[in-house]
């Protein structure tokens, strides 16, 4: 009787969490469920950043780390301009906007809350010049913005930590909700129940990130074309797509063109 009474509860605490951290994100209009404060994920940001520069080396080349620095400036403006213009300034509330290029072979990029972005040098042979580096960093400062890891982090709390607030999982259980929140940006996630949601921030951030490299002046047209050079120096077999926290390379190349054309309005206008 006990159990079944702490089974109601738990749904109803769960429905309470669902009910009052519904909000959408702008652009795709999707409706997401969040209940971790901005201010708690910026601060956790700025921690994993600080250290994550203390590990790594900052890239030497001026020219290549001045091109960074600038697609990210441009992509920012376009980011504060869109939230200026449509009421939602908030959304990038204790932003701390920064953009380095670090000296690794391997081809990644991402952006933690509050604009942090890192960029790897090994992804710049992909890139091919600012287009194709403002349809990555479009990408990453989209997951940022729609306020992907927040959402992710909310979810584990609620499914892996039965509900508890942030504050108190910091507290109680430090270790386990600093893994919660590199889970949250795709570090050693597994298949699980959470997977889908990936893919769902990563249809999203391609959405939302080719809108905002028009924004800023970059051809959105680029997008499909960076993400074939992707596929074609990828090496050895994939996981199959429903594996993948990612859409396979022809779902994706083929989303990207069919929004193409919206984000072409963007473009026009700038």
């Amino acid at each position: 009787m006990k159990r079944v009474l702490k089974s109601k509860l738990l749904i109803l605490c769960a429905l309470a969490l669902l009910s009052a951290g519904c909000s959408e994100v702008a652009i795709s209009g999707r409706k997401q469920f969040n209940f971790v404060p901005g201010s708690t994920m910026n601060s956790m940001s700025f921690k994993s950043y600080g250290e994550f520069l203390t590990q790594h080396k900052l890239s030497t080349n001026a020219e290549q780390t001045q091109m960074v620095k600038r697609v990210g400036g441009k992509i920012q403006k376009a980011v504060e301009e869109y939230c200026a213009a449509n009421g939602i300034e908030d959304r990038l509330a204790g932003y701390e906007w920064e953009f380095n290029l670090v000296e690794d072979p391997n081809v990644n990029a991402w952006c933690m809350p509050g604009g942090k972005v890192v960029v790897y040098t090994g992804i710049l042979q992909i890139a091919q010049g600012e287009a194709g580096l403002a349809v990555v960093m479009g990408h990453e400062i989209a997951h940022a913005f729609a306020k992907h890891g927040a959402e992710r982090m909310s979810q584990g709390l609620l499914v892996q930590m039965g509900g508890i607030a942030l504050s108190t999982a910091l507290e109680d259980y430090p270790d386990q909700t600093k893994n919660l929140f590199l889970q949250s940006y795709g570090v050693g996630t597994q298949v699980g129940v959470l997977l889908r949601y990936s893919r769902v921030h990563e249809n999203e951030a391609d959405h939302l990130g080719l809108v905002f490299m028009a924004m800023a002046g970059y051809n959105p047209e680029e997008a499909p074309v960076f993400w074939e050079r992707m596929a074609a120096q990828k090496k050895g077999a994939q996981p199959p797509e429903f594996l993948s926290t990612h859409p396979a390379d022809e779902t994706r190349i083929q989303n990207l063109k069919d929004l193409v054309p919206e984000a072409m309005e963007y473009y026009r206008k700038r």
